[in-house]
């Protein structure tokens, strides 16, 4: 889009004293990983390391995603494993990501899955895990934000047009989203969510659809 201006993300600040009561109740990444490692590997090599922590519900028709860090000490190849997957969902052996969107009729609670990683002489496991596949979201969280005024190269925001909402299990990581198409607005409810831990990011963008890099990302845990 030649001639465009780019739209200046939401100030750090903004979003983050937006999202104050959500960042209230925030875990740390440091908590909110969970670290098994195998003990005694076989003498000259180093058990794989695998960490993470899969969200425990999802509701109807949204999307889930996990995918565990993982790595070894002595640079082998690694290969994931799962047990008792949910049937509606599918698993990469090569990256170790779970995915998967439940209809109606997954409705229920997926217990004692088990992720795994192999270097070809030790392997290393997450703790066995649950998802609650519910049909409404009974939760919700309301976002904040100070409107942008410019756009990244100082230039004046005149054509602002809306904001869009991403929100996941893990940063980085976001498969459910909302657009806002009324730039007068400067907060949002988001609602039908299930208990978890929750990632927001937020960006703007312009008539022409050019749209803002993310803010900085707010955790609220919700139960």
């Amino acid at each position: 889009m030649q001639g465009m201006h780019q739209i200046k993300g939401f100030h750090n600040a903004a979003l983050l004293t937006a999202l104050s009561l959500v960042l209230s109740g925030c875990l740390s990444d440091k908590d909110d990983e969970k670290v098994v490692e195998d003990p005694g590997p076989p003498s000259g090599n180093a058990a794989p390391v695998i960490s993470g922590n899969p969200a425990a519900a999802i509701m109807v028709g949204d999307v889930y995603s996990f995918s565990p860090n993982a790595s070894d000490p002595d640079g082998d190849p690694l290969t994931f494993e799962i047990e008792n997957m949910p049937v509606w969902a599918s698993f990469d052996t090569g990256t170790g990501e779970l995915t998967g969107q439940p209809t109606l009729g997954n409705i229920g609670t997926y217990s004692d899955i088990l992720i795994s990683v192999d270097d070809g002489q030790a392997s290393a496991s997450l703790p066995r895990f649950s998802i609650s596949v519910d049909q409404v979201g009974t939760l919700s969280t309301m976002l904040s934000w100070t409107p942008p005024t410019e756009n990244e190269d100082g230039t004046p925001l005149i054509d602002l047009d809306g904001y869009r909402i991403y929100w996941g299990a893990t940063q980085g990581n976001y498969p459910n989203s909302v657009t806002i198409d009324n730039e007068g607005l400067s907060s949002y409810v988001v609602d039908n969510l299930v208990p978890g831990t929750y990632v927001f990011v937020a960006t703007s963008f312009n008539v022409a659809g050019v749209e803002s890099v993310y803010s900085n990302p707010a955790t609220k845990v919700l139960n």
